[in-house]
C-alpha cells in the first residue's frame, strides 16, 4: 500500500503521537512493515528501488507493506514515522540520510521496532544504517564514458554533496581516467533528489560546455537520461535501469537491488536476532550490480570492464587505491593504500581531474 504524508496522517489513529502506545504483535500477526521515502516512488530511480526491495522483502516473511512516499525530511518525517510505529510496525525502513534523527528518536522510544536507514552513520541495537558501494559501479561506467567520450569532457549531474555521492563521482573520474588520463568531469550540484526541471537545466549546462557523456548522479527522475538522448550524448544513472528513456544513447546503469538484503533484515527481526550495525553493501554483497551496457562501447574497452568488475567482486580491486591526488594537487592518498569503508564514507574531497570545486 503506498500512501503520501496527508493521506497517512488523514487515516491514521486519532490519537496524540504523545500518549501513543506501541502494538505487540501476535506470533500469528503478519509483520507490518513501513517504508518512508523522500520522493516519489515512479518507475525509476532510488524510491523505486527501495519500493522493490522492501516488496519482495514483505513477501519473503509473509509481512503486510506500507509505502510513505514523497516525505520531506523533517518534521514531517519524524511524524510519520513515529506513527507507523504506533499503529504497529515492526519494522522500519528509512529512506534517506536526512531521516537519521528521527529515526534514532523512533528506534528509542520503541525497542521492539527494528530500524534500517538509508545512507547514515548511527547505530543503535535496533537501528542500522545501510549504504551501497556505487564507487564499484560508477568506477566501470567511467571507463566506459572515456572510451565513448570525443571531447574529453564528460558531465555529472548529482543530487547533494554527501560523501556517498562524491564518492560516485570520484570513482567515475578515476575510472575514465583509466582510460583518457586527460579527461575532465564537470558537476552541478542541483541540491535535490527530485527537481525535473533543475535538472534537465543542469544537464544542458553541461553539455553545452562540451560535456558528451552524463552521469545522473542519484536523481530519481529520468531528466537528465531523456535529454541526452535529446541531445545525442550517452548517459548513465543510478540505483534502476532508465534504458526506455534513452533507447540509442544509453551508457548504462549502476543498480541496486535491496531485496536480499531487507529480506535478511525482516527475518531476523522476526527470529529476534536482529542488531544495529553498519551495512555498506557492494558488488561482492549482490548489492550493486552493472548493466544494460551500450553495444557501441569498443569491445576492448568492454573486456577491460569486465575485468575490473571480476576483479572488484573478488576483493582484488579497489577504486580507492593510492596514489589519489585532489583536486589543489595535494597527495590525499599515498601509493599502495588503500582507504578503509569509514574513510571512503566519510569522503568530502574531489580527486584530480574534477574540475568543479565542491560547495562550500
Amino acid at each position: 500500500m503506498t500512501q503520501t504524508r496527508r493521506a497517512f496522517l488523514g487515516t491514521a489513529s486519532a490519537a496524540g503521537l504523545a500518549s501513543a502506545l506501541p502494538l505487540k504483535l501476535s506470533a500469528q500477526d503478519a509483520l507490518q512493515m513501513a517504508l518512508v521515502t523522500p520522493s516519489p516512488t515512479a518507475d525509476v530511480g532510488w524510491s523505486h528501488t527501495l519500493v522493490e526491495g522492501a516488496s519482495a522483502a514483505a513477501e519473503a516473511v509473509g509481512g503486510e507493506l506500507s509505502v510513505l512516499e514523497n516525505i520531506a525530511e523533517g518534521p514531517d518525517a519524524d511524524r510519520i514515522m513515529q506513527r507507523a510505529a504506533a499503529n504497529g510496525a515492526g519494522f522500519v525502513i528509512l529512506g534517506s540520510f536526512g531521516y537519521m534523527n528521527g529515526g534514532l528518536q523512533l528506534a528509542q522510544r520503541y525497542p521492539q521496532v527494528s530500524v534500517l536507514h538509508a545512507s547514515g552513520y548511527q547505530v543503535a541495537p535496533n537501528f542500522s544504517p545501510f549504504a551501497a558501494k556505487y564507487y564499484q559501479g560508477t568506477y566501470l561506467m567511467g571507463m566506459a564514458a572515456a572510451a565513448l567520450s570525443k571531447s574529453g569532457k564528460i558531465g555529472s549531474v548529482s543530487a547533494f554533496a554527501i560523501p556517498e555521492l562524491i564518492t560516485s563521482v570520484n570513482a567515475f573520474a578515476l575510472g575514465a581516467q583509466a582510460i583518457n588520463p586527460e579527461i575532465e568531469v564537470s558537476v552541478v550540484w542541483v541540491n535535490s533528489w527530485f527537481d525535473p526541471a533543475s535538472e534537465r537545466e543542469a544537464a544542458q549546462a553541461l553539455i553545452s560546455q562540451g560535456c558528451d557523456v552524463m552521469f545522473s548522479n542519484a536523481q530519481d527522475t529520468p531528466s537528465v537520461i531523456a535529454l541526452a538522448e535529446e541531445a545525442g550524448v550517452y548517459a548513465c544513472n543510478l540505483n534502476s535501469s532508465m534504458q526506455s528513456y534513452a533507447p540509442n544513447y544509453y551508457l548504462g546503469v549502476v543498480g541496486t537491488d535491496w531485496a536480499p538484503f531487507f529480506t535478511a533484515q525482516a527475518r531476523a527481526h522476526l527470529e529476534g536476532t536482529f542488531e544495529g550495525a553498519n551495512y555498506y553493501l557492494g558488488i561482492a554483497d549482490e548489492v550493486v550490480y552493472v548493466d544494460d551496457w551500450n553495444g557501441d562501447i569498443p569491445s576492448e574497452v568492454m573486456g577491460r570492464i569486465d575485468d575490473r568488475l571480476a576483479a572488484i567482486g573478488a576483493g582484488e580491486f579497489n577504486p580507492f587505491t593510492g596514489p589519489l591526488v585532489d583536486q589543489a594537487g595535494e597527495t590525499r592518498i599515498p601509493e599502495g593504500t588503500t582507504m578503509t569503508d569509514q574513510e571512503i564514507q566519510g569522503m568530502d574531497w574531489h580527486v584530480a581531474g574534477v574540475t568543479t570545486p565542491l560547495p562550500s
